[in-house]
């Protein structure tokens, strides 16, 4: 035995810190500035931003679960800015952008890696729509460009170019798609908020919001009752059950989406890699993993069970884009279940309800928009409620006023 190794394993500390990154389980206190619903990655952002960049730090975040256990841990991690409205790209775009920079402001490796990814076109009128997502990609200093069938083989050479007898006839590849640790990210965020005296308390579900004369007052929980001057929703998944606690109704429909992994194979494939005809994404993880993933289940319902009809049709769907997967054996299959808006872009912002802020509808691409969210969230609350430019096309009443920002043609199979 090396005796550097010897030397480390005889350390009280190995491997690990004797500082615990999160600290020990704490009494709810009667009254906190801000209360956060939900201990996902928007949450732990929010709060980490709140106190870190606003001075704000009596924060409690309450999750029924534990740190990370939602979405945030179900997601396939895809980041990526490549949409298709002006208000999604510069939204999306600043994300990236931060995504790039959190293990350094974090001193914790979120294990960023910046792949790239290609999504498929299968008819003309899908280059059409790529042309456009360049150009406003572009517009807005994105890294998207549409490529031909031979830069997609020679960027992709095991792909199939005739999957289910459907050519590929371009390719909208964006080079600053990437991938990170979906858990690393929550654990980062909550680690510096915690240690600048916010509060986290895991197992503590929100049973009922207290409103009175119009303004959110507190809440009600499996652990007592509490006040506070303002609260923040970030529940993915069941923000219409959160919301209505509240006495807001929201315009949001939940469905399942399902995903599954493979045994590890060699390292054969580099970019993220979509088909919207097909309904299918394939990505390899850097343990060589590949994970298959599609579009939402076509019911609503708040469930997290697979099923055999997703696994079998997504399953074909990706053997038709390397054919030679056939023969790798699948692992495991799982489902989160995501809160979709008839626009495919998410609730930010006020409420009807007077210090209850919205961080909602987030379907499929919640986890790309965290340090964003977060950021944007936090000025919001430590404002007083004044919304930041950014998110304000995202407002709830703009379903009311008929200014949608319809990203359907973006999400899609991409996440």
């Amino acid at each position: 035995m090396p005796f550097s190794l010897l030397k480390y394993g005889l350390k009280n500390d190995y491997p690990f810190e004797k500082d615990a990154d999160l600290p020990s389980p704490t009494e709810l206190k009667k009254h906190y500035d801000v209360i956060i619903i939900g201990g996902g990655g928007h949450g732990v952002a929010t709060a980490y931003y709140l106190a870190k960049y606003h001075g704000i730090n009596n924060i409690a975040i309450l999750e029924k679960g534990y740190l990370g256990g939602g979405n945030t841990a179900r997601n396939t991690a895809v980041i990526r800015s490549n949409y298709l409205t002006s208000e999604g790209v510069k939204f999306y775009k600043e994300s990236v952008d931060m995504f790039q920079g959190l293990s350094n402001e974090f001193d914790f490796n979120i294990m960023y890696s910046s792949r790239g990814q290609l999504t498929l076109a299968h008819t003309d009128a899908t280059v059409r729509s790529f042309r456009q997502r360049t150009e406003v990609n572009t517009h807005f200093g994105g890294k998207t460009e549409l490529i031909d069938p031979q830069q997609i083989q020679e960027l992709v050479p095991t792909l199939n170019m005739n999957p289910a007898d459907m050519p590929i006839l371009a390719g909208l590849w964006h080079i600053d798609g990437a991938t990170a640790r979906h858990d690393a990210v929550a654990w980062g965020y909550a680690k510096g908020a915690t240690q600048r005296g916010v509060e986290l308390h895991q197992l503590t579900e929100v049973t009922d919001v207290i409103v009175e004369n119009g303004k959110a007052k507190g809440v009600k929980t499996n652990r007592g009752e509490v006040s506070c001057g303002c609260i923040v929703q970030a529940v993915a998944g069941h923000s219409s059950i959160v919301a209505a606690m509240a006495g807001i109704k929201m315009p949001i429909t939940t469905y399942p989406l399902q995903a599954m992994v493979t045994q590890p194979v060699k390292p054969f494939l580099d970019p993220l890699v979509s088909s919207s005809a097909l309904h299918c994404y394939v990505q390899q993880t850097g343990r060589g993993e590949m994970v298959f993933g599609g579009g939402s289940d076509p019911y609503p319902l708040y469930n997290t069970r697979s099923t055999l009809d997703l696994k079998e049709s997504l399953l074909a769907s990706a053997v038709e884009m390397f054919p030679f997967m056939a023969n790798l054996k699948l692992m495991r299959q799982w489902a989160g279940i995501t809160d979709m808006t008839s626009d495919y872009s998410p609730i930010m912002g006020l409420s009807p309800v007077e210090n209850y802020y919205l961080d909602a509808g987030w379907g499929t691409w919640g986890f790309k928009s965290t340090p964003i969210c977060g950021k944007s969230m936090a000025e919001l609350v430590a404002s007083g409620g004044k919304v930041p430019e950014l998110i304000a096309p995202f407002a709830m009443d703009r379903f009311d006023e008929f200014r949608q920002v319809n990203e359907m043609g973006a999400t899609a199979a991409s996440h």
